[in-house]
């Protein structure tokens, strides 16, 4: 029985024995008053009966006791349906705030609603809210269909169609290759190249005057475009390899040995400039040997080649090596169904938009018809050749510029044609979401870092401020903040002093690229930031200035043009262009912007050096100062200059001089030969004898950057 219900009772009873034995008090006095005065007898039935009091408390009781028996029965029949109800949370590792706040049905007030929970943190929120707590498998995302264009199966041999080979002409940088390709087409493609050196990959279809046909692929020779001679080198047949007789294997020409071995493509050697009266064609076959390119001349499979690409002599001999090696491959495509090919080059084109040079590998493109590249796609409006010829149909092993393109895809890229434009859509949207979901793998992964040194970071500052009390500690972490406010003032005022935030806007994707790639070598960031905020194909325009103005930084353009007004609107915002035609032009202008930005070098300049003979000391009214009694050995002492004292090859001290005498008149310089006495600013160093005293001033010179793009 409940023990309120027993005291109730107890109480009750004590109430009754009081008011009996009261009432029986009452009634013999009333009594006793009754017969000894004249009250008649019926005044004392107005007093109630003891037994009736009794009976009236008892039922009472009895009500009160069955009151509270049911209320107990409810209140535990509640708290069993509050047991039985307790809702069950789904959790799950590695839930966000965000996710654990809807599971909870619970609202969130909380800047990192998007961060991760441990286990341990997820299990003591559950028990605070008086939840149970439900375990499921990691949560997973419905899976999305692969909605992906791939590549066709293998075609049947029966239906290929001879080709005509696609070449790519590879080596070092001057070593002739445009000037041999213009001798094959007839044409002056050199001399419209700055500084005369490729910088593109040009795709060109030639006619020989046998009636065979070649597309050659001319790549960059400079170190800067390593990236576009591998592309070369993929979609290629062959390789011509134009080593200059005179100059002998270089570190291009090593390279694009490697690149065509990669691809596993035959090598065509072109030992060009041998109308040079200092060539040496041996020379370069001997080289060669060490790469493993062995010749025919020595064994070898390699067909090598003597040319002058100035005069034209055995230009023939190199198309008929090139044409024999190329039946030698059997060289066959599938004309038929849907293209497949490879975009060479894109570049935004101002009355055409997105432009891309491709090479066709299987099927015929037509006007109309409907290609993804990359995550883009474009319904083909308009095609042309190298020259510009609009033309209606490009089969396979054909160079073709295309028109059309929504957005620009990159060098690089498959091609690949669909039926439709909504299928076009669905490839592109799912690449774009197999991307997104990348970033977020990789977003993931550093979120999971950051928390694991944030719980690395607090386990530490436990430790540090161990059982103080929250005061103590409260104190300390104010004092802590204090006196970091000022220094990262410091602190940010001098990264905005040493970051050289940068645009990239180049002609054609491929020079972009090179540019980047440039870029990624940087690795000064201890003397000055590089920070790459944009970069594009095509001119420069009012969206990157206002990015420069932003971000403080300078918009360089790589064969690309910035209009009158864009140029007059980066004056008023004080945003420097700087345009150029040739990559490495570019490139040094780059480093002298980052040696610009870094701190001058303090260089110490000797104008003067004397040696200690004697010490001594004179009275200054009550305090004694050090003399050092010198002979000027090299140069002169300037007494308005800085200067230090050296012992033994280290420097004890660097200052300026209070006087400078020669016997007693003061003095401000003292030649070589001559003997004075000097006394520093700081009186606590003492002369020794041998001593070297040393005259210099400093002078600012500006630094350079430490980076070498290697080229």
């Amino acid at each position: 029985m409940n023990q309120k219900l027993l005291k109730l009772e107890n109480l009750l009873r004590f109430h009754i024995v009081c008011r009996h034995s009261l009432c029986q008090r009452r009634t013999l006095a009333q009594w006793r008053h009754m017969f000894s005065s004249a009250y008649p007898v019926w005044t004392a039935q107005l007093y109630a009966r003891p037994w009736q009091t009794d009976a009236l408390i008892r039922a009472a009781l009895s009500q009160h006791r069955l009151l509270v028996t049911k209320k107990e029965e409810s209140s535990q029949k509640s708290q069993l349906s509050s047991r039985k109800s307790k809702k069950e949370v789904e959790v799950w590792i590695g839930m966000t705030v965000e996710e654990l706040a809807r599971a909870m049905e619970k609202d969130i007030d909380s800047l990192e609603a998007d961060s991760h929970l441990d286990e341990v943190w997820i299990k003591e929120v559950i028990k605070m809210a008086g939840m149970k707590l439900k375990w499921s498998k990691l949560k997973q995302e419905k899976v999305r269909e692969n909605k992906d264009a791939v590549k066709r199966p293998q075609a049947d041999p029966a239906l290929l169609t001879p080709r005509f080979p696609v070449v790519t002409i590879m080596g070092h940088v001057d070593h002739g290759k445009t000037t041999l390709l213009d001798k094959l087409r007839k044409t002056q493609v050199a001399a419209m190249e700055a500084g005369g050196i490729t910088q593109h990959i040009g795709a060109f279809l030639v006619s020989l005057p046998s009636g065979e046909k070649i597309t050659f692929l001319d790549t960059p020779g400079h170190a800067a475009f390593s990236a576009m001679r591998a592309r070369g080198a993929q979609v290629t047949d062959i390789v011509i390899l134009v080593v200059a007789a005179d100059d002998g294997v270089m570190k291009q020409t090593v390279e694009s040995i490697q690149h065509a071995k990669d691809a596993q493509v035959p090598i065509v050697l072109a030992i060009n400039k041998c109308d040079k009266p200092e060539a040496d064609p041996e020379k370069v076959k001997k080289e060669l040997l060490s790469y493993d390119v062995v010749c025919e001349d020595y064994g070898g499979d390699v067909q090598a080649v003597h040319v002058s690409a100035l005069t034209g002599d055995n230009m023939m001999a190199l198309a008929e090596a090139t044409v024999a090696l190329a039946e030698m491959l059997e060289l066959k495509a599938d004309p038929t169904g849907p293209v497949e090919g490879t975009v060479i080059e894109s570049f935004t084109d101002k009355g055409r938009g997105p432009v891309t040079t491709a090479i066709i590998q299987r099927g015929t493109l037509r006007k109309g018809s409907i290609l993804v590249a990359g995550k883009s796609w474009a319904k083909v409006r308009l095609m042309f050749d190298e020259n510009g010829k609009t033309i209606n149909e490009a089969y396979p092993s054909m160079p073709v510029g295309i028109v059309g393109w929504r957005d620009l895809p990159s060098a690089g890229d498959e091609i690949l044609e669909v039926e439709s434009e909504p299928r076009a859509r669905q490839v592109v949207d799912w690449r774009k979401y197999e991307q997104e979901q990348e970033k977020n793998k990789e977003a993931l992964k550093l979120i999971e870092e950051k928390r694991k040194e944030h719980q690395e970071a607090h386990r530490k500052a436990r430790e540090k401020y161990g059982t103080l009390h929250w005061k103590e500690i409260s104190l300390i972490k104010y004092k802590e903040k204090k006196q970091q406010q000022p220094l990262k003032l410091k602190e940010r005022v001098e990264r905005e002093s040493n970051v050289l935030p940068v645009i990239i806007k180049g002609d054609v994707d491929g020079s972009v690229e090179a540019l980047l790639d440039i870029m990624d070598t940087y690795d000064a960031s201890h003397e000055c930031e590089l920070e790459l905020v944009h970069f594009g194909v095509g001119d420069i325009s009012e969206n990157d200035v206002n990015l420069a103005e932003t971000f403080h930084g300078v918009i360089y353009g790589f064969n690309v043009n910035a209009a009158n007004v864009i140029q007059q609107s980066a004056a008023k915002k004080g945003v420097k262009i700087k345009l150029h035609k040739i990559i490495y032009r570019l490139i040094e202008d780059l480093q002298e912007e980052l040696s610009s930005r870094l701190p001058c070098n303090v260089e110490e300049h000797i104008i003067g050096e004397a040696s200690i003979l004697a010490t001594f000391s004179v009275t200054e009214g009550k305090k004694k100062v050090p003399i050092a009694g010198c002979r000027v050995q090299k140069g002169q002492l300037e007494k308005q200059k800085k200067f230090k004292l050296i012992r033994n090859g280290h420097v004890l001290w660097k200052g300026s001089l209070i006087s400078l005498k020669h016997h007693k008149d003061d003095i401000s310089v003292s030649k070589t030969g001559m003997d004075c006495g000097l006394s520093l600013d700081e009186e606590k160093i003492e002369f020794k004898v041998g001593d070297d005293i040393v005259c210099y001033e400093e002078k600012e010179v500006v630094a350079k950057t430490s980076w070498d793009p290697g080229f």
